[in-house]
Order: structure tokens, then C-alpha cells, then sequence
């Protein structure tokens, strides 16, 4: 993982700004995981806040309707991707 301006980004994600594609699949879900995470430690240190808590279910929800649509299309990219992010087990 490289570090860019304090935050952690996986090699196929660094970019210029204009190359970036913010619409693929793989990019949101990377930023949907990138929150979960930020979500999730937030909550291990607030277990009340359970406005945070519900937005964390739908961000998951989110992230694993694209994961399911991915797979789908291109197993290979699918494969890829969850094994850099270290979301699933294999």
C-alpha cells in the first residue's frame, strides 16, 4: 500500500486525478470499504451511536450488491479485487 496525502491507497487505485475512473465498480468499491473501515473503529469507541451503526449497514448492504454484480460479470476482476481489498476469505 502506498500513502498519499495521509490516506492509504492500494496500487491499481493511484492515479492522476483526470485518469481516475470514480464511476468503475472496482472504485466504489474500494471507497465504500475504505469507509466501512473508518466506520467500523469509529463504533468499537462509540458502541451507542447507532445512527453511525445503521449507515454502516447500508454502506455494507451497498458494497455487497456491487461485489455480487461484479462477480457475476467478470469473476476474474471480482477475484482481483477482493484479494487486494482483504474483504473475503478465498
Amino acid at each position: 500500500m502506498k500513502k498519499k496525502g495521509g490516506r492509504k491507497i492500494l496500487g491499481f487505485m493511484v492515479k492522476e486525478e483526470k485518469e481516475e475512473n470514480r464511476g468503475s465498480v472496482e472504485f466504489q468499491v474500494f471507497s465504500f470499504t475504505n469507509k466501512i473501515r473508518r466506520l467500523a473503529s469509529h463504533l468499537e469507541l462509540h458502541k451507542k451511536d447507532f445512527s453511525s451503526g445503521r449507515g454502516l449497514r447500508i454502506l455494507l448492504g451497498k458494497r455487497r450488491r456491487l461485489l455480487a454484480y461484479l462477480a457475476k460479470k467478470n469473476r476474474v476482476r471480482y477475484k482481483k479485487l477482493i484479494s487486494q481489498l482483504n474483504i473475503r476469505e478465498q
